[in-house]
């Protein structure tokens, strides 16, 4: 298993009785990560069995109250658990300052580091690099500075011809090695096993981008241009244009047109306005401009192999 995303929560700043607040889990590879962190976050980690303790890195796109409060809880959940190990928290300026605001006049002491990234919302960023995986930011246009995030697969593990494998009795200690693309070495070195005798052709790299609050802006297009998945704010129908402009967020069409427009493979979208029982109708407006979209339903895993 390679990408496995699940919806924590998919609504906007009002909560209601079936939809929490913005917050995303992506298990990548040996990463897992937590993409914003509204109010209830830890609640549903809990339902949905995904712990706490494996988490390391935090991303949080702006300090608005449905994306952040659930942090400082979670935070001091980890501090009671006895956590070590230091957490990489990403984001704005002032989510540390409101972050140690909180934690000063509570009187809460965290035990583990805090390591804190700040973001700049005006300018694209690697965030995270290594031989795995890459997370970049972007800008994003809302009342506060904003960033988007796309979590890249560095380079795809191969796919093993277990037929060859099996003819040439490869040890199953040397399938990581070949799926990385390594020519097989008999530890007498006398047998060389060329990694294309192994393996399949690499599949392209998977990658995910979060786009959460923004208004409808063409620069976002560029940005995400290609990605296998794209998670989009779809606030309002279109017949609210007039509002989404005014507070700066997306419509249900307007996500569709991003996602046409970007030429990726797939849509989802949340970030829905408590005025909607019935998502459908939002969906099928983001549909008629681009098909393969879907609803971010909580508690859905949307998995990669």
């Amino acid at each position: 298993m390679i990408f496995e995303l699940t919806i924590l929560g998919n609504s906007s700043a009002t909560p209601t009785l079936n939809r929490h607040p913005s917050a995303q889990h992506l298990r990548m590879l040996d990463y897992q990560f937590l993409i914003d962190c509204g109010e209830g976050t830890q609640m549903q980690m809990q339902r949905y069995k995904i712990k706490k303790s494996k988490i390391n890195h935090i991303f949080i796109s702006h300090i608005h109250a449905d994306h952040i409060l659930g942090l400082p809880g979670l935070l001091f959940s980890m501090n009671l658990m006895q956590r070590k190990d230091p957490i990489h928290i990403y984001g704005p300026e002032t989510l540390f300052e409101i972050l140690d605001l909180y934690f000063k006049n509570t009187d809460n002491i965290i035990n583990f580091e805090i390591v804190k990234h700040i973001t700049q919302a005006e300018k694209n960023e690697v965030l995270l690099e290594n031989e795995s995986v890459k997370v970049v930011s972007f800008p994003l246009f809302h009342r506060v500075p904003t960033t988007g995030f796309i979590f890249y697969e560095q380079k795809s593990l191969k796919k093993l011809n277990k037929d060859n494998c099996k003819k040439y009795n490869i040890p199953v200690t040397e399938f990581l090695s070949i799926k990385k693309g390594n020519d097989y070495i008999s530890e007498d070195g006398k047998t060389i096993i060329k990694n294309s005798e192994l393996t399949f052709e690499n599949k392209k790299p998977m990658s995910y981008a979060y786009c959460s609050d923004t208004m409808y802006d063409e620069r976002v297009i560029q940005n995400i241009e290609g990605v296998n998945l794209v998670y989009h704010e779809a606030t309002f129908l279109h017949e609210k244009l007039e509002r989404a402009i005014q507070t700066m967020h997306s419509t249900a069409l307007q996500a569709g047109m991003v996602a046409k427009k970007a030429n990726v493979e797939k849509l989802l979208i949340g970030h829905f306005s408590s005025r909607y029982d019935n998502l459908d109708i939002l969906l099928n407006e983001t549909k008629s401009e681009f098909e393969n979209s879907f609803i971010a339903n909580e508690g859905e895993k949307f998995i990669w192999e």
